[in-house]
């Protein structure tokens, strides 16, 4: 059975510009090799699960085993997609009974177009700008087809889960981001920089790979359930990048 759509309002964020509470962020832990790792990342609370369903990347996951690693868990959960065909997508997402398709290559307008009319999932696009014009021609490009855009830093070479911070002035990425689009927040999060980087760029979701790993796609539940403590705490927007 497809899930329904699921998204997230941002309403309240683009206006915000002096030291108001910031509305706590939805936690995606994503990267999730394991089941062990699956399980214990909803009973700690996270909102989103996440795994990668393109071959080829060190957290991949194969699928006839991402199916089993997420059943009888009724966290929400995010399909994480490599430049896969609008078909090949549809696959992924079904296997795992996704609400969320995130797509993190260099897939274009025609393809998110085909994929909307396979099924009714959020979708999302990463992107790695190096620079705000690349932030702006994404989301004048993309925003229109998308529900969301997950932002994280640029690495040469990287299609993202590399732990690269995002190195951009807070207040213009708020500002390029529309009302209503999603901002899912990437890229070199810890247990010990979220709560800042809540303050500083009022995501919407915060989306950690890396950051809460004891090795390569093995999560470590001590750090899962400090991120998503610190990730929730109230804090004041910050102003000042």
């Amino acid at each position: 059975m497809q899930p329904d759509r699921w998204w997230v309002s941002r309403t309240g964020h683009a206006a915000v510009s002096d030291r108001r509470p910031v509305q706590r962020p939805l936690v995606k832990i994503c990267g999730l090799t394991r089941a062990e790792d699956v399980r214990r990342a909803a009973e700690l609370g996270a909102d989103l699960i996440g795994v990668v369903l393109s071959a080829g990347f060190g957290r991949s996951v194969p699928l006839e085993r991402a199916s089993g690693m997420v059943a009888g868990v009724e966290t929400s959960r995010v399909a994480v997609v490599v430049d896969e065909s609008p078909y090949g997508t549809s696959e992924r997402a079904l296997a795992i009974d996704a609400s969320v398709v995130q797509l993190h290559g260099h897939e274009d307008v025609s393809m998110i177009r085909q994929l909307r009319e396979l099924g009714d999932w959020t979708l999302w696009k990463a992107v790695r700008p190096r620079e705000l014009r690349d932030l702006r021609a994404a989301v004048d490009r993309i925003g229109p087809f998308v529900d969301g855009i997950l932002v994280e830093g640029w690495r040469q070479g990287s299609v993202g889960g590399t732990g690269a911070r995002l190195g951009l002035d807070p207040e213009v990425v708020r500002e390029a981001m529309p009302e209503g689009l999603t901002f899912v927040l990437a890229g070199g999060l810890t247990p010990e920089t979220v709560q800042d980087a809540v303050a500083r760029f009022a995501p919407d979701v915060v989306d950690v790979s890396s950051g809460v790993e004891a090795a390569l796609g093995e999560k470590d539940a001590a750090s899962m359930e400090a991120f998503i403590e610190a990730a929730r705490e109230p804090r004041a927007l910050r102003t000042d990048s």
